[in-house]
């Protein structure tokens, strides 16, 4: 629960870090080659924020990126919006 998504699910994976030298060959170079690979993880860039839920309570969820920008969760609005003062006549 630490690294992940409260709404998706999203969390670590893990891949390969591959350590590359030389030059390529289209660039005039005699080819790369691979110097090594390691294990690495592909962490989920997530903030911690204030969200509203569908009952209407308010709740500060781990969430990742793509669920804020895609408009999965609503955000908790801080202040009234700003309005005009009606105009007396």
């Amino acid at each position: 629960m630490a690294r992940e998504c409260a709404v998706c699910g999203k969390q670590a994976s893990v891949g390969n870090s591959i350590e590359i030298r030389g030059k390529a060959k289209y660039l005039g170079g005699v080819g790369t080659k691979v110097t090594g690979i390691t294990r690495r993880k592909f962490k989920p860039n997530l903030q911690s924020v204030r969200v509203e839920l569908p009952s209407g309570e308010h709740k500060k969820l781990r969430v990742c990126t793509q669920c804020i920008r895609s408009g999965v969760i609503r955000k908790v609005v801080k202040q009234k919006p700003f309005a005009l003062p009606s105009a007396k006549v």
